[in-house]
């Protein structure tokens, strides 16, 4: 997650940015979007650049849209990676913010859900927050995973997995989850019948494209966010 391709392309960010609102879920500052009657939940853990991005936002909306309850908790307690910030770069910045602390940060997120009638929870987690949602899955804590371009996840990572569903969308160029990796990571679950698995590699794009994209990665980024939309459709409601 050190790599110069989780830092590249930044988002401004716009704590304004969206069509829902910020409040707090399970003891953290959250970007809430949808309705609670839906009684299902799609949690979203950001890349390091936080929950103010606005393209990450955006895909919160769209995912609302489909008929869930949308939660996007700042994991970084309002400290998102700044490129700019040169007493702060990523190895730094990274001992503070591990990616284990997405998993830990969203027990209580579940839990908070749940008492407001939540009955179905699904997570998706993008480069820094891959990892999260693979704990969360490896535990059964969630209907469903989605990881995308993820950051330190490993083929023990999803040998780990019991049952739940988890799909993996990755980039063609990525120094992280490159498409050698993935393919570890199709056969590991082609082996396990009990996990339904999909791995998806998106040619021409690049490391955390799907909420970073270029102009000419626009359309594999929304064509990944179909997917994961459907793959939600299909297991948590």
């Amino acid at each position: 997650m050190s790599g110069p391709q989780c830092c590249a392309n930044p988002p401004a960010l716009d704590p304004s940015s969206g069509a829902g609102h910020v409040e707090q879920v399970g003891g953290l500052d959250a970007y809430v979007v949808g309705s609670l009657d839906s009684k299902l939940a799609i949690i979203l853990l950001s890349d390091i650049f936080g929950y103010e991005a606005p393209n990450f936002r955006k895909l919160a909306d769209k995912v609302a849209t489909a008929g869930f309850y949308v939660v996007a908790p700042d994991y970084f307690y309002g400290e998102a990676y700044d490129p700019e910030n040169a007493e702060r770069p990523i190895p730094v910045w990274a001992k503070d913010h591990g990616v284990e602390s997405g998993y830990d940060d969203t027990l209580p997120v579940i839990q908070a859900l749940k008492s407001k009638g939540i009955s179905k929870i699904g997570a998706a987690g993008f480069c820094w927050g891959g990892k999260g949602v693979v704990e969360l899955n490896k535990r059964e804590l969630i209907q469903a995973g989605v990881i995308l371009h993820p950051a330190l996840v490993t083929t023990d990572d999803i040998k780990g997995m019991v049952k739940v569903p988890i799909a993996v969308l990755g980039a063609e160029v990525d120094e992280n989850a490159s498409p050698e990796l993935l393919k570890q990571f199709e056969e590991v679950l082609a082996a396990k019948p009990e996990v339904d698995g999909f791995v998806k590699v998106y040619p021409r794009t690049t490391h955390g494209w799907t909420v970073r994209y270029k102009d000419e990665e626009k359309a594999a980024a929304e064509e990944a966010h179909v997917d994961m939309v459907q793959w939600f459709v299909k297991y948590v409601k």
